[in-house]
């Protein structure tokens, strides 16, 4: 009986053994802020898609950009930034605010996040280098903190003109 009451015990907590701490990740101070840019990357590039291209042209009044305005600001500002942190010159960017094609809108939007994609996957200890944005010098981290931030700040924006055209925004959906 002692037998089986030894295979009984070793049994039950033979999955608790086996079962080892959550690894950090590799790069955490870089990981933590990709899970922030990734969720406001993901809610603007759905609302942008979500939003009718006949109403790309509204702006609640007249002294704020247009709703394609507001998505081309979030793509010129992350081709910006990321471009920095990755030491890169970015190539043949236009000036996505001028955009007022959909389709157009989106794509450079898209090709902003590739750029950034490839900005959150850099290591810890890329991120700690200095870089010159906006006339200041900053780390790349700060600078993936900043644009998470900015990304989040004109995700509000596009809330309240999804709002006021009768439209539930990505966040709000319940996905």
């Amino acid at each position: 009986m002692k037998w089986l009451m030894t295979a009984v015990l070793t049994l039950c907590a033979t999955p608790v053994l086996a079962q080892a701490p959550a690894a950090a990740p590799a790069n955490p101070a870089v990981s933590s802020v990709r899970s922030i840019y990734t969720a406001a990357r993901d809610y603007v590039l759905a609302a942008a898609e979500q939003m009718p291209a006949e109403e790309y042209g509204f702006r609640p009044t007249e002294n704020v950009r247009t709703f394609g305005q507001l998505v081309g600001h979030v793509a010129n500002a992350e081709g910006a930034i990321c471009s920095a942190v990755l030491g890169e010159q970015r190539q043949n960017a236009q000036n996505a605010e001028q955009l007022t094609d959909k389709a157009a809108i989106i794509e450079a939007l898209r090709a902003a996040n590739a750029i950034c994609d490839r900005a959150y996957a850099i290591s810890d200890e890329a991120a700690l280098r200095t870089v010159r944005l906006f006339g200041q010098e900053r780390t790349g981290l700060a600078a993936l903190v900043m644009n998470a931030g900015h990304d989040f700040e004109h995700y509000g924006n596009i809330v309240t003109y999804m709002r006021i055209k009768g439209m539930v925004p990505p966040s709000s959906q319940g996905n």
